[in-house]
């Protein structure tokens, strides 16, 4: 997600205009079921990342009009953190932990978690269930981040991180337009 941030207009190109390259040679080329891979980022965004993601969403649901009598069906599959996959917190924390100091973004989020296996099923699962303009969301275990620091051995500190540039951009905003 910093990536995202840090390269807006990558992230841009990747979700949202790499998105209607698939939707564009999907309907061109006759393929019956496309499902966009989403995240649980996408609900109630508040960085880029979560929002390109939202945005590849409705266009790929929205692209079921454009297909027309195509046979062409567009779902989204919107899913958590699958853990050990590339991308997860848990190796971070493992680090962390190793070294005595995990960071935590801030302690009242939750995160959404599933297997590789988890993930694999419920994708395969949402294609063959498919009519085309879903957004399948599985039930999966979910963990409020204030449980993380009671999980901590007792040597280990924690420190507490903030939502980083986006949310002082947010603070400093409101502050200037209510003045």
């Amino acid at each position: 997600m910093p990536a995202c941030e840090y390269n807006p207009f990558e992230a841009i190109q990747t979700n949202i205009m790499g998105g209607r390259n698939v939707i564009d040679a999907a309907i061109n080329q006759g393929v019956r079921r496309v499902l966009a891979l989403s995240t649980d980022k996408a609900v109630n965004p508040i960085n880029l990342y979560g929002a390109t993601k939202l945005c590849a969403e409705k266009m790929v649901v929205q692209a079921n009009a454009y297909a027309g009598s195509q046979d062409s069906r567009f779902s989204c599959a919107r899913y958590g953190n699958v853990v050990g996959s590339r991308g997860s917190v848990i190796p971070v924390f493992l680090e962390q932990r190793r070294r005595g100091r995990i960071t935590l973004t801030d302690a009242r989020m939750t995160r959404f978690w599933l297997t590789l296996e988890q993930g694999v099923r419920f994708v395969v699962s949402s294609i063959e269930e498919m009519h085309g303009g879903e957004i399948f969301v599985p039930k999966i275990p979910a963990c409020d981040c204030s449980t993380w620091p009671k999980r901590l051995p007792r040597d280990a500190k924690l420190k507490r991180s903030g939502y980083g540039r986006e949310k002082s951009c947010t603070k400093f905003l409101s502050r200037k337009m209510s003045t």
